[in-house]
């Protein structure tokens, strides 16, 4: 390395630990320190500069000496007056810049060479945020006049260093340009250098107080050309960041502007690789719900490729694809009819079979699904009936894990309010005995939807004939009125009313069951309910011996 520059970062380095000691005129010696570090990182980068910059040389070490011999006046309070050294530090600080400028500059112009450049040590957990400052701000110089493999190497210790400690991302949002650079490079030629810097980008849009400064930097653009033609991981990468920025939809017409919505189509459409089609599906999920590009992604035959994907193999695939068919359908009848047009309804059913080994999230999706794009159909409830969702709900009612068990539930009490359609096929495939069961749940809220699911369906004849039917359905529900072990009365007394105002069966199997005792001690206890169906009841006892003795 050149002499002079040597004697430069020499020079440079005894100001800056000196400028920390210096009690007057703090600001301008804090700014001073500053531009002191980014001049050494610069010095630092490049090799041989004076044999590009030989006046320019000269010049920095003139400044340097000035610079040193200002530190000291003002160490040793022995200048000559306030408004004199203001001025004096004003002109050298301005000097610095022009240095700064200059080298950058030349380098520009491809004039600077590099062979062995210093390396400024990683801080310690416990340094300061001068020591991380300095650190930053060398990254930076090598980002601004380092070779291809420095900026390399720049990038890999900034996204090492980001991933321990946050403090490095806040002093470099704070310091002009560093942002910047880092957009810039995702249009880097280096495949490398692009990966390292999406890399980057996506830890900084993993932070709601940092997406701004992307934005502000411009990222969506250089984003999705990478998302468009970088190699697979750093199209991922792009993907990731875009699905963070754009969690925010105000953000949502920059990606649509940049031709970002019909890039995504294009993956889905595309026969990529898992993670990204999926990505594609999370970003357009939070894209749809502006309604223009809503519109213009089912102008561009999103539905069809999005059910497509739901039958994908890839679960991942098909999670996001769901959830980004049950969004575009939310409150949109004519969307939910080209899902089930578009065979929508089998893919989802297909998600819930038992016979496919799938992730419980997979089949939580697929119900969810469902419920979301069938609710208001009778063609959809016809669908579901042929390809075999009844019993899927039922296996997964009697077998299914407690979250996937949970929502099976909840759509049996969906399907319970459709239609008597949807009541007559539920009572065709066997629900009421399983629904019954949980009538003794410890979840106050599963008791309570089972309780209304059954009542919903009682209110067909038919139904209520098949629960009357079973001896079993009857004696649990009374059983469970125990009046020192029931915790949900008034649910079981509600269905056992609906049954004894329409079933003569009903009132004869409850008059004489062993159990007849709960009805007949929460009567006792002056409940309202327990007092009617007694009533009930007694008029059929009533009733049943006035026609004896009318057929004597």
């Amino acid at each position: 390395m050149g002499e002079e520059n040597s004697e430069a970062i020499l020079l440079i380095s005894s100001l800056i630990s000196a400028s920390h000691s210096i009690k007057v005129f703090s600001a301008k010696w804090q700014s001073i320190r500053h531009k002191l570090e980014e001049l050494f990182s610069n010095l630092a980068a490049i090799h041989n500069w004076e044999s590009a910059l030989p006046a320019v040389s000269h010049s920095i070490l003139a400044t340097l000496n000035h610079c040193h011999q200002l530190a000291k006046q003002c160490l040793d309070l022995s200048y000559s007056g306030k408004l004199l050294m203001q001025s004096d530090l004003d002109i050298v600080s301005a000097k610095i810049d022009a240095h700064i400028n200059n080298i950058f500059d030349v380098y520009a112009a491809g004039l600077l060479t590099r062979t062995d450049a210093i390396v400024v040590s990683r801080p310690t957990a416990a340094a300061s945020r001068d020591d991380v400052r300095f650190y930053v701000v060398d990254l930076l110089s090598r980002f601004k006049i380092g070779s291809t493999d420095m900026k390399k190497q720049a990038l890999l210790a900034f996204n090492q260093v980001i991933q321990e400690d946050e403090r490095y991302i806040t002093v470099a949002l704070r310091l002009d340009n560093f942002v910047g650079f880092l957009v810039n490079f995702l249009d880097f030629k280096d495949g490398e250098i692009q990966q390292e810097a999406a890399k980057c980008v996506c830890l900084i849009a993993g932070s709601e107080s940092w997406k701004s400064a992307l934005i502000g930097a411009g990222a969506i653009a250089p984003l999705i050309r990478v998302v468009e033609s970088g190699n697979e991981a750093s199209k991922e990468l792009a993907a990731t960041c875009l699905l963070l920025l754009t969690e925010n939809s105000d953000n949502a017409w920059l990606v649509s502007a940049h031709g970002g919505v019909t890039a995504l189509l294009k993956i889905c459409g595309g026969g990529d690789g898992g993670e990204l089609v999926a990505l594609a599906c999370a970003v357009l999920k939070n894209l749809v719900g502006v309604e223009e590009i809503k519109r213009f992604v089912v102008e561009e035959g999103g539905i069809p490729q999005f059910v497509n994907l739901a039958k994908s193999k890839d679960e991942m695939i098909k999670i996001r694809s769901v959830d980004l068919l049950q969004t575009m359908a939310c409150n949109d009848e004519s969307i939910k009819e080209m899902i089930i047009e578009e065979g929508g309804v089998r893919a989802l059913v297909r998600a819930l079979s038992p016979k496919w080994s799938l992730a419980t999230k997979t089949r939580e999706m697929a119900l969810r699904g469902i419920v979301n794009i069938c609710c208001s159909s009778e063609t959809s409830l016809h669908l579901l009936v042929n390809y075999g969702f009844m019993d899927h709900i039922l296996y997964f009612l009697r077998h299914g894990e407690a979250s996937v068990q949970e929502l099976s539930l909840k759509t049996a009490f969906w399907l319970s309010g459709t239609s008597e359609e949807g009541r007559k096929a539920m009572g065709e495939a066997g629900f009421m005995p399983v629904l019954v069961r949980f009538l003794d749940s410890k979840s106050i809220e599963t008791r309570e939807m089972a309780a209304e699911t059954i009542s919903s369906m009682i209110v067909l004849p038919k139904n209520r004939k098949k629960f009357v039917h079973s001896d079993q359905n009857l004696g649990l529900l009374l059983r469970m009125l125990e009046v020192n072990n029931s915790g949900n009365k008034k649910l079981l007394l509600s269905i056992l009313m609906s049954l004894t105002a329409t079933s003569a069966t009903a009132r004869k199997k409850i008059a004489t069951s062993a159990y007849l005792k709960h009805i007949e001690k929460l009567a006792e206890a002056q409940v309202p309910d327990a007092k009617k169906i007694l009533r009930k009841i007694s008029s059929n006892r009533l009733g049943s011996f006035l026609n004896g003795i009318w057929h004597s």
